[in-house]
């Protein structure tokens, strides 16, 4: 989702970040603001004037946004669920969860804290216009704060459509979860009304362009087409969780893996395994006990010259927590580990002895496969061989 992030501070314990892509949104509400809504807000001010009421306004709507995620973020929290941080990108702020919940109650919860907040700052912000500032002679603190609480209203309003992956999508989600029993087929629902929606909202975007409103129907453009893509995405996660959650990772591993010596000259090394096998690393295992791994990469790191004088050992990357796994670790685990650590591969070992290898391509496998044979059935969403561990209702 995210291009390159840039992480601002920390708070309770959530790291707030900024993806580059926040710039263009930035631009584009500053913009927006310093040249239509503030002008027919409060006509007859300087350009200047509205430029730095739009700063003002845009850094308003960020600090919002972020009191919205955090809301989520320590809801979360208390119902035991991670959050890696908070970020700030081109279409608003995500908090940025590590599992799913594992009950519709704590969904819900953690769905509707977001808009609450949204709905508590439009208040406060309504009341500081209209009680607070009226008659202070400051027109342009009075116009911003009165465009405070009008975005946070919308911002409310707008999540709770019922287009997952949005809070108001989520909600349903909870609902129809704890209704069915059925995660899976509560989040395809759901997500089917995030389709929905996002299609309305590419549509009305295009008749905006047509119709002239350049700018905004892009917006409507982009927001729906990003809706629409989460949507889908969800419901393909929601599968995966289904089929990986509570499956150990020795089902998916390869057992007896080809291996390498950490004495094995690298010409050999080259010639004999990565030419041969055409893997592109392999575990070092010296007399029985894991000592590393090996890797392409590295291999391509070291001049030609060298191959026959150096080892594999000389430049392996040593067995540790960073690059090796129980055989009893969930798969889904597994595959969060996999995403976040930005590894195609892991050795799986218990102690000092191999006992396989799992990779990317191995989890996507053995998905594939598995959503291959084991069709729904009735399209009801269970699959036909129930995986344990998979999210309940209740």
């Amino acid at each position: 989702m995210f291009l390159k992030r840039i992480e601002l501070f920390s708070i309770l314990g959530f790291r707030v970040s900024l993806d580059l892509s926040w710039f263009l949104l930035a631009i584009l509400i500053v913009w927006t603001l310093s040249k239509g809504y503030f002008p027919s807000a409060l006509p007859g001010e300087e350009t200047s004037t509205y430029v730095w009421m739009a700063i003002i306004g845009a850094l308003g709507l960020f600090l919002s946004i972020i009191l919205h995620e955090f809301a989520h973020a320590i809801v979360a929290r208390r119902y035991n669920l991670a959050i890696s941080g908070i970020t700030l990108f081109v279409f608003g702020g995500v908090a940025e969860m590590t599992e799913e919940p594992e009950r519709p109650m704590a969904e819900f919860m953690m769905a509707i804290a977001g808009p609450i907040m949204s709905f508590a700052i439009a208040g406060v912000c309504y009341f500081a216009a209209t009680n607070v500032l009226a008659g202070t002679g400051q027109p342009e603190i009075t116009t911003v704060v009165s465009y405070l609480a009008l975005i946070n209203l919308i911002l409310a309003i707008f999540n709770l459509l019922p287009a997952f992956p949005l809070d108001g999508g989520r909600i349903l989600r909870s609902i129809l979860w704890g209704w069915l029993g059925n995660y899976r087929r509560a989040t395809r629902i759901a997500s089917r009304f995030g389709s929905f929606f996002g299609g309305l909202m590419m549509a009305y975007g295009v008749l905006n362009v047509v119709l002239g409103e350049t700018i905004g129907g892009i917006w409507m453009l982009l927001l729906g087409f990003f809706v629409y893509n989460a949507a889908g995405a969800s419901r393909m996660q929601a599968a995966v969780s289904t089929v990986l959650k509570g499956l150990p990772i020795s089902k998916v591993m390869r057992r007896d893996p080809v291996t390498v010596s950490s004495e094995m000259p690298v010409r050999t090394l080259v010639e004999e395994f990565f030419y041969t096998h055409h893997h592109r690393f392999f575990p070092v295992v010296d007399n029985g006990r894991l000592k590393g791994c090996v890797t392409v990469k590295q291999v391509s790191e070291i001049g030609r010259e060298h191959w026959r004088s150096k080892r594999v050992g000389d430049f392996m990357t040593p067995a540790s927590d960073n690059n090796t796994m129980s055989p009893d670790l969930d798969a889904m685990q597994a595959l969060q580990r996999m995403q976040k650590d930005k590894l195609t591969h892991f050795m799986v070992a218990q102690g000092d002895k191999l006992v396989g290898v799992v990779t990317m391509k191995d989890l996507m496998a053995y998905l594939g496969i598995h959503m291959e044979l084991e069709r729904d059935e009735a399209g009801s969403g269970v699959p036909s061989v129930p995986v344990a561990g998979a999210p309940r209702g209740g």
